[in-house]
C-alpha cells in the first residue's frame, strides 16, 4: 500500500506540510503533480511564462527524487481523471496535500475528496503557503477583520517561533516510493512553447543553466533566497522602480518554490517593512477566503454600481503602453516583455486605468492575471479593488495618483522610464491620451454620484 502526496501550490521538497506528513504516514510515498486543463485551456497564450516556471520547478524536483530512485508521476488532465488513472496504478489508501483558498481550488479539492471517499481512501490536508489562515486572526468575537492594520496587530500578537518552525521533510526521504523516474511532459505536449527573450522575467532567469554559479549543485535549480542586505534596505528602496530594491520572491511564494516559514523568519529579523507585505499577502487570502465573492464583485457593493466607460481602444492603449503618460507605459510595457511589473508602479497603472479612463477593474486585474508571472488570485484581486476604492481598506475614491508627480518621486531621473520608453523624449511618443486635471475631475464626479457622496 503506498501513499500520494500531491503537489500544487508548494513545489518543494523541503519544508512543505503534506510532504512531511505523508512520509512520517508509515508508507511509502509517491508525489504527483497535475497539469490541470481546467485551468490550461483557459489561458490564451501559448508561451506563458507561468506554465514554463512550473515546468522547471517540477525538472528541478525530479532531478532530486531520481538522485533518491524515486520519480515525480505528472498527469495532462482533469483533477478527477488524474486520480481515477493513478488509483487504478497504485494501491492507494490516502492522499495528502496543502490547503488552497482560491474559489475554484475549493470546488476542486471537494470533489477529489469525494471521489476518493468513494474508494475508501482518505483526503489529508495542510497550511503550508501561509503562516495563519481562515480562522486563526480574527477579532474577538470571531468575526474576520477587513481593516488590515488591527488584522496586521493581531497577526504579529499570535505569532511564536511554533509558527515559523521548519518541517524536517529531509529526516524522511526513505519513505519515498521507489521506482524507475518517469518521464515529465515537454512543453509541447501540455500545447504550450518556451517563451523566448525572458533574460528579465524574475524566475525564468533562473531557469537551469550550465555555468550560472547561483544554480544548486544538487538539483540544477538555485534556491531563491531572498539577498539579506536587500531585506536590512528593504524599506528605503521598495518603491523605487529603476534600483532592485524589492525581493522579486512573488513568483516563488505564488507556486511554494520556497517556503513562507524560512522567509517570515528572515523578515522578522531584518526588516519590519517586509514581513508586513507578507502579511498583507495573507490579509488578502483571509479576505478570499471569508468573502469569495470579490473575485467578481466589489467587496463594497455599492461600487458595482458605478457606470464605467470601459472604451476598447482606450484600454488598448493601456494594455500596449501607449497612453503618452511614460511611467504607466513604462510599467505596462515592462509587464508585456517580461511578465513582472514593480509594485509601486502596479498602483500607478491601475490607478490611471480605474480613475483616468474609468475602465472597469475588472478588466485590468484580468489583464493582469493573462501576464504577471507572479499572479495570485487573492493579491491581485486585492490590489486592483484597492486601486479602484471598491475593496477592503482601500484607498478612498477620491485618491487619485498623478502620474507626473508619482514620476517625480520615484524615477526623478527617469532610469526607469527610459528603460522601458525610450523615445519618451521624441516627437514619435503619443500625447497624454487624456489631461490629468480633467481626468481627475470627470472621476470625482462619476464616483461621487454613483455613490451618493
Amino acid at each position: 500500500m503506498i501513499v500520494l502526496c500531491w503537489f500544487r501550490r508548494d513545489l518543494r521538497l523541503s519544508d512543505q506540510a503534506a510532504l512531511y506528513h505523508a512520509l512520517r504516514s508509515g508508507l511509502q510515498v509517491v508525489p504527483v503533480f497535475v497539469f490541470d486543463t481546467n485551468i490550461l485551456d483557459d489561458l490564451e497564450e501559448k508561451s506563458d511564462r507561468r506554465v514554463q516556471f512550473i515546468h522547471t520547478a517540477l525538472s528541478a524536483m525530479q532531478q532530486q527524487l531520481v538522485k533518491m530512485s524515486s520519480t515525480l508521476h505528472v498527469f495532462h488532465g482533469t483533477p478527477e481523471a488524474a486520480f481515477a488513472y493513478w488509483t487504478q496504478q497504485y494501491p492507494v489508501t490516502a492522499v495528502y496535500t496543502n490547503h488552497d483558498y482560491e474559489p475554484y481550488a475549493r470546488r476542486r479539492d471537494a470533489a477529489v475528496e469525494q471521489q476518493l471517499k468513494n474508494k475508501n481512501i482518505s483526503f489529508h490536508t495542510y497550511k503550508d503557503q501561509v503562516i495563519f489562515e481562515k480562522n486563526e486572526v480574527t477579532k474577538d468575537n470571531g468575526a474576520p477583520y477587513t481593516v488590515f492594520t488591527p488584522y496586521s496587530r493581531k497577526w504579529k500578537q499570535l505569532l511564536t517561533g511554533f509558527y515559523l518552525q521548519s518541517y524536517p521533510v529531509e529526516q524522511h526521504y526513505s519513505a519515498f516510493y521507489r521506482q524507475a523516474p518517469l518521464p515529465l511532459p515537454a512543453l509541447e505536449d501540455l500545447g504550450f512553447r518556451a517563451v523566448e527573450n525572458h533574460s528579465n522575467a524574475p524566475g525564468l532567469e533562473e531557469a537551469p543553466a550550465s555555468g550560472n554559479k547561483r544554480v544548486s549543485a544538487d538539483t540544477g535549480f538555485p534556491p531563491p533566497w531572498p539577498e539579506e542586505a536587500l531585506l536590512r534596505h528593504y524599506a528605503q528602496t521598495r518603491d523605487f522602480p529603476a534600483v532592485h530594491g524589492t525581493s522579486r520572491l512573488g513568483v516563488h511564494l505564488r507556486f511554494g518554490t520556497i517556503s513562507i516559514r524560512m522567509l517570515a523568519r528572515m523578515a522578522q529579523h531584518l526588516s519590519e517593512v517586509y514581513l508586513n507585505e507578507l502579511i498583507w499577502r495573507e490579509f488578502y487570502q483571509m479576505i478570499l477566503w471569508h468573502f469569495p465573492q470579490v473575485e467578481n464583485h466589489s467587496f463594497k457593493k455599492e461600487y458595482d454600481a458605478i457606470p464605467w466607460r470601459n472604451n476598447p481602444a482606450e484600454f488598448e492603449r493601456w494594455c500596449e503602453g501607449q497612453t503618452g503618460y511614460p511611467i504607466v507605459d513604462a510599467g505596462m510595457r515592462e509587464l508585456n516583455a517580461t511578465g513582472y511589473m514593480h509594485n509601486r508602479v502596479r498602483m500607478i497603472t491601475a490607478s490611471f486605468l480605474t480613475k483616468h479612463l474609468l475602465v472597469d477593474w475588472r478588466w485590468g486585474e484580468a489583464y493582469f492575471a493573462r501576464k504577471l508571472l507572479d499572479y495570485d488570485l487573492a493579491a491581485n484581486n486585492g490590489g486592483w479593488q484597492w486601486a479602484a476604492g471598491s475593496g477592503c481598506d482601500a484607498a478612498p475614491y477620491f485618491r487619485i495618483f498623478n502620474p507626473a508627480l508619482q514620476t517625480q518621486r520615484f524615477d526623478k531621473d527617469l532610469q526607469y522610464v527610459r528603460k522601458w520608453v525610450p523615445e519618451v523624449d521624441e516627437l514619435t511618443y503619443p500625447r497624454p491620451m487624456v489631461e490629468h486635471e480633467a481626468a481627475r475631475k470627470r472621476a470625482l464626479e462619476v464616483y461621487s454620484k454613483a455613490l451618493g457622496k
